[in-house]
């Protein structure tokens, strides 16, 4: 038996035509333009449809987030090697434009989301460390105290993340744990 009626989700052609309109809105006048009603004037599509599948802008950035890339590296096996392509990686993130200008975004936004998006940011980082049999507190140490300055950097300070700083954290931690 088949059921009439509205599909669960947008058709995939409409969920990347109003994502990436919101992208490059949130990218050109921030998260207050992530209205049905603006999305509408550059898409085209039903403000119906905008609301009845993200009613709430904090709703458009959630389905940012579940499009955003989480790339992972495969590791190589050397513990300092893979930090330090991770944290060159995360450096390149935070110094693009779609991945610094949504971190502002959701600073205002949402809590929830804003742990998630950085959450996802860390992954590849804490992976390495997994990897490596890092026990999980101190992997959170570690990823504490190499990170932290590049989200300073970025968000609150609004400059170049420094990554001779991140590897030398990266290096004062590992050499920490060799001891």
């Amino acid at each position: 038996m088949t059921r009439t009626g509205r599909p669960a989700g947008p058709a995939s052609d409409t969920t990347a035509t109003v994502l990436t309109a919101a992208l490059d809105l949130l990218l050109a006048e921030g998260a207050g333009a992530l209205t049905a009603q603006r999305l509408h004037q550059v898409t085209g599509v039903s403000r119906s449809t905008i609301y009845r599948h993200w009613p709430t802008p904090n709703d458009v950035l959630a389905a940012l987030i579940d499009v955003a890339p989480s790339p992972r590296r495969q590791p190589s096996g050397d513990l300092a090697q893979d930090l330090h392509a991770e944290i060159d990686a995360l450096c390149d993130r935070l110094r693009d434009k779609p991945v610094a200008a949504f971190l502002r975004a959701l600073v205002a936004a949402d809590a929830g989301l804003r742990h998630r998006y950085v959450e996802d940011l860390l992954a590849p980082v804490q992976a390495v460390l997994r990897d490596a049999g890092t026990p999980r507190a101190a992997a959170e140490d570690a990823v504490a105290a190499i990170v932290s300055p590049l989200l300073v950097d970025a968000l609150l300070l609004d400059r170049p993340t420094a990554r001779a700083r991140a590897h030398r954290a990266v290096d004062l931690y590992l050499t920490e744990a060799a001891r």
